[in-house]
């Protein structure tokens, strides 16, 4: 690990809005790429100038701490992974209302503990706050038919993002980004579920929403963007 980089750990950093993210970070820092598939993350770390792997399944608490076990300074946790699924109430289980909820929350939570303590080392390594950046979503703001699930879990994780915010003020910033519809596999996968024709040109590009992190954590000490919401231009 370079001594002179800060360090960014990016979960879900393999695709997506997290590979967008790794990339745009790798240009200044040294990323830790975070995902469950190790072919995939170490294809990642092999394009990039200063990276390494962070494997392991977020929901697997035991893998999560070995992991965690080799952080040693970190300045950036961007929390990319999650997952969605669309469902009526009267159609969705327990067992998937616990899934979404874990993965979108609870893993997102216990990540953030174990590693709050190199997160507020990190002004003596950079001269600057660490920062934690959640990756939420315009769901949650809003809910709809067949969204149930998917957005209580980020309202709940805005929430966490809230208290979390105000508990570290003055040690950690915090911010919330809340993209709409990214070009992505899981946007594709949402829209056809729900039955729609699928048009990249009427989402996000996966960029803009690292543009977006990327200005939050360039905003000099003393500010903090806390939480901004980014939409395609197209409308329906």
């Amino acid at each position: 690990m370079s001594s002179t980089l800060p360090v960014a750990l990016v979960t879900g950093g393999s695709r997506g809005i997290g590979r967008a993210v790794v990339d745009d970070l790798a240009r200044d820092h040294h990323v830790l790429v975070g995902g469950r598939d190790e072919a995939a993350v170490a294809a990642v770390v092999d394009g990039l100038p200063s990276a390494a792997g962070f494997v392991c399944d977020l929901t697997d608490a035991a893998a999560v701490e070995a992991a965690v076990g080799h952080v040693d300074r970190l300045d950036l946790l961007v929390h990319s992974a999650g997952i969605a699924q669309s469902g009526r109430v009267d159609e969705t289980t327990r067992d998937l209302w616990l899934r979404i909820l874990e993965v979108n929350v609870v893993a997102v939570a216990d990540l953030t503990r174990l590693l709050l303590p190199r997160l507020r080392e990190a002004r003596s390594f950079a001269g600057r706050q660490g920062q934690v950046v959640m990756i939420n979503s315009g769901s949650g703001f809003v809910s709809g038919p067949g969204g149930g699930a998917y957005a209580a879990s980020k309202f709940a994780l805005r929430a966490l993002t809230d208290a979390l915010r105000e508990e570290e003020r003055g040690q950690v910033r915090v911010t919330s980004v809340h993209p709409g519809r990214t070009d992505s596999d899981m946007q594709r996968a949402l829209q056809a579920a729900l039955g729609r024709e699928y048009r990249a040109d009427e989402h996000l590009d996966p960029r803009s929403v690292a543009s977006t992190v990327r200005t939050a954590i360039d905003l000099p000490e003393g500010a903090m963007l806390e939480s901004v919401s980014i939409r395609p231009v197209f409308r329906a």
